[in-house]
């Protein structure tokens, strides 16, 4: 090791690069830990459980980072997945694509809904997706009779059970979904635009970038992408429950992207670190539910977690970083 680099790991870079980097090691010594502690977890049905699972709360979390890096929020995304199970029994006679594109629609209809009161009306993001938190769930059980509806499609089933290549549907959707949103934030104007606009609002509007326009369609992709996870959920149980389906998802969305390092004030989004913080939460409840521990025990655990996070994001905030 050079003199230089001493010099700086001296001069405190590594507890910057601590925090940039922890959710990662998080993730690694949470691995590490249950390789030795818990019995048939190294195991390759183990880990494709464990990603089947996570990968509804991966897809939830990538929209959530896009609007918290305009400095939103949206609490509405549990109950857009729900309103999304709920439609999809009631089109299936119009074969899956017919229902996808009603799922689609009713997300894209949520996003618009948001949107506008967020970037048009200028209501506050949190109480402006608050009013679909509350509505949105109540209108799905009301589409679904508040009962569970099986479903029986062949197609629908085997995205939720089948696998490509030994790779899950579900994961895949997930893999594609992490791609197109780490292309979008890093290589397109948009991508630019959402993080300008979460950076600081009203030199965004002074510099003439679509403000408005940008915040619109950030919602819009947020819920779509709720929508997406609310279908893939419904597949993988073989059943639209919209009284379960996405319940406090948008708790899990938000501790995965804070946890990966997107900072709630705006202006970053970390893709990588959004996929590593859904994981982290997964692997911290299937540790939890492995050592029989109850499930009271992980909400407290994700507590500490968020207020950990949150003060790292103060101390990068502090060090100027």
């Amino acid at each position: 090791m050079s003199a230089l680099t001493l010099d700086r790991v001296r001069g405190g870079d590594w507890t910057r690069w601590l925090r940039d980097n922890g959710v990662y090691v998080a993730v690694v010594g949470l691995v590490l830990f249950n390789a030795v502690a818990t019995s048939n977890f190294m195991t390759v049905d183990n880990f494709r459980t464990q990603l089947i699972q996570a990968s509804p709360v991966v897809v939830v979390a990538l929209g959530m980072a896009l609007v918290i890096g305009t400095e939103g929020v949206d609490l509405s995304v549990g109950a857009v997945m729900a309103l999304a199970a709920a439609l999809v029994p009631l089109y299936l006679g119009y074969g899956l694509a017919g229902a996808v594109a009603v799922v689609l629609v009713g997300g894209l209809l949520a996003g618009l809904i948001n949107g506008s009161l967020v970037a048009f009306v200028g209501v506050q993001p949190i109480v402006a997706t608050l009013a679909l938190f509350v509505g949105g769930r109540g209108l799905a059980l009301v589409l679904a009779d508040g009962q569970l509806k099986s479903v029986s499609d062949p197609t629908l089933i085997n995205l939720g059970s089948g696998s490509l290549f030994g790779l899950p549907y579900i994961v895949l959707s997930a893999v594609v979904v992490s791609i197109l949103v780490g292309f979008l934030v890093r290589r397109t104007t948009f991508g630019r635009q959402l993080v300008a606009v979460g950076g600081n609002r009203r030199a965004s509007e002074l510099s003439g970038l679509p403000v408005r326009r940008t915040l619109l369609a950030t919602y819009v992709l947020c819920s779509l992408l709720a929508a997406l996870a609310g279908l893939l959920a419904t597949a993988r149980l073989r059943a639209s429950d919209p009284s379960s389906i996405g319940l406090l998802y948008e708790l899990f969305a938000i501790t995965a992207v804070v946890v990966g390092g997107t900072p709630l004030s705006g202006g970053k989004v970390r893709v990588l670190g959004t996929i590593a913080g859904a994981l982290l939460m997964q692997l911290i409840d299937a540790t939890l539910i492995k050592h029989n521990i109850s499930d009271s025990w992980s909400q407290m655990a994700q507590a500490v977690i968020i207020l950990a996070a949150v003060y790292v994001q103060l101390g990068r905030r502090g060090s100027g970083s």
